[in-house]
């Protein structure tokens, strides 16, 4: 006779399944920005930076270079919201900005791959006879594939008194990782840099950031 318990036992389960499934496609619609920040702030004594005005400053070899304009737009977005103003008339701080990006082979853990690393992985599918709670038989074969491909991206800003030259912020944030797609990696490392402005706490630290994929 089959168990009274045996239709709640098949919901149970079902809606574990659903549960999960919804999980997993959450998870899946977004991906964690881990950045390192180093925030250093030296603001004068009077001086408040929450509201300044501001203006963009660029160095020569920025002055030609299409990337610099976008990097300005996606560091003003990212000021605006911690309540800086840009105002190129009215400025009393200037902002330089800074960023980079480089790619690279990396190991299993991320890490670029360098001289006297195994240039490829190895996995491996199936295995043969036996086991602990009893035997089994399988196939097993390797393949090789190359390392993949990751992002090393960085950005900076520097804010300067307009009437002493005195830098009064200086801010970074790095991330590394396998994603592609550079324009919202570099909006979301600005964003980071920013994190805990005008008063970031002191040495190194992680600011994680979710961003749909």
């Amino acid at each position: 006779m089959r168990s009274a318990t045996e239709p709640l036992k098949r919901c149970f389960s079902m809606a574990l399944a659903t549960l999960a499934l919804t999980v997993l496609t959450g998870c899946a619609s977004m991906r964690l920005i881990d950045s390192d920040v180093v925030s250093v702030p030296a603001v004068p004594a009077g001086m408040n930076l929450q509201g300044a005005k501001y203006r963009f400053e660029r160095l020569p070899s920025q002055v030609h270079n299409p990337e610099a304009g976008l990097a300005e737009q996606q560091a003003q977005a990212a000021m605006t919201a911690v309540g800086l103003v840009r105002d190129d008339a009215g400025a009393s701080l200037s902002v330089m900005v800074g960023f980079s990006g480089t790619k690279y082979l990396a190991d299993p853990w991320g890490r670029p791959t360098g001289p006297g690393a195994t240039p490829f992985g190895r996995l491996t599918i199936g295995t043969g006879f036996g086991g602990v709670f009893g035997s089994h038989m399988g196939v097993g074969t390797g393949m090789r594939f190359p390392p993949p491909t990751h992002y090393q991206r960085e950005v900076s800003l520097i804010l300067r008194d307009l009437k002493s030259g005195q830098v009064v912020y200086e801010t970074r944030a790095s991330h590394s990782g396998p994603w592609s797609d550079s324009e919202p990696i570099f909006a979301t490392l600005f964003q980071a840099a920013l994190a805990n402005f005008p008063n970031p706490p002191a040495g190194l630290r992680r600011v994680n950031i979710e961003l749909p994929r």
